[in-house]
């Protein structure tokens, strides 16, 4: 928590235009604290926290790396509400590409990064993975359980804002589909480093991310997207060994309006020097 402590205070006080003595005059403290907090020598008291989130204009949750989300739900919120599995409960086919790299003949952590509804999550548990997972949405994580238990497997679910969260915790494989284009581009170098530094020797990444191309039309919920460049996903793993980077065009249909989108997917493993 130390780490993510630090980075959200400085990312929320430069956000708000502060320097560390302008934040540090607002809580009657000296600048040498607050820097010694953005660089996690040290944590605020517990006292001085609820003062602190104010003065960022987040809420405690949020600062500590877990949204309380309030008005920050997901898009696809209402969607979830719904007795029906908005995404079905069939795997992506990135899943299977995911076996094939690294097949759970030993135990293996994986991270599900905005599991939705769960079918993924769920479908690496059936196979043998040691699975966790988070989403932005209670309700989709609610339907994650409900599946895992109906297939009478364990998914490790937590609450968490993409935007926020930071992993401390180290994983054989991080998968994420359809959800890298709702961090802000501003956020994007942060959280890829943070997600390469916890991977473990010799683990994967299998990311989806949607991509601009200017002969594919915006989506109807567009609005809520920052896609990414065409190979900019692989630059943040031109160290790595990639595996399979590709890109293709399929077609949608999540708001009712049937469209397409242009997307990129990376395997991409984590080799020794």
């Amino acid at each position: 928590m130390r780490d993510i402590l630090a980075g959200n205070i400085s990312r929320y006080r430069k956000d708000l235009g502060l320097t560390q003595e302008a934040l540090a005059d607002r809580l009657s403290i000296t600048f040498q604290a607050v820097s010694k907090w953005e660089t996690g020598q040290t944590i605020p008291d517990t006292i001085l926290l609820p003062k602190l989130a104010q003065t960022l204009n987040v809420s405690i949750d949020k600062l500590v790396g877990y949204s309380a989300f309030n008005d920050d739900t997901s898009f696809y919120e209402d969607d979830y509400q719904k007795a029906e599995y908005f995404w079905g409960v069939e795997p992506n086919t990135a899943c299977l590409k995911v076996i094939e790299l690294m097949p759970p003949i030993k135990p293996l952590k994986l991270l599900d990064i905005g599991c939705g509804e769960g079918k993924d999550a769920v479908f690496f548990a059936r196979c043998g993975y040691d699975v966790s997972a988070f989403d932005i949405s209670e309700a989709g994580l609610d339907k994650t359980r409900q599946l895992a238990e109906k297939a009478r497997v364990h998914v490790r679910t937590f609450r968490a804002d993409l935007w926020d969260y930071r992993l401390e915790e180290s994983y054989d494989i991080l998968y994420s589909s359809g959800v890298l284009h709702y961090i802000k581009p501003e956020l994007r170098d942060e959280v890829m480093t943070n997600y390469k530094a916890h991977v473990n020797e010799n683990g994967i990444v299998a990311f989806h991310a949607f991509v601009s191309k200017p002969f594919v039309p915006p989506a109807p919920d567009d609005n809520y997207h920052h896609l990414w460049k065409s190979g900019q996903l692989f630059t943040y793993f031109h160290d790595w060994y990639i595996d399979q980077c590709s890109e293709y065009v399929f077609d949608c249909n999540s708001s009712g309006i049937p469209h397409c989108h242009a997307a990129n997917r990376l395997y991409a493993r984590k080799v020794s020097k």
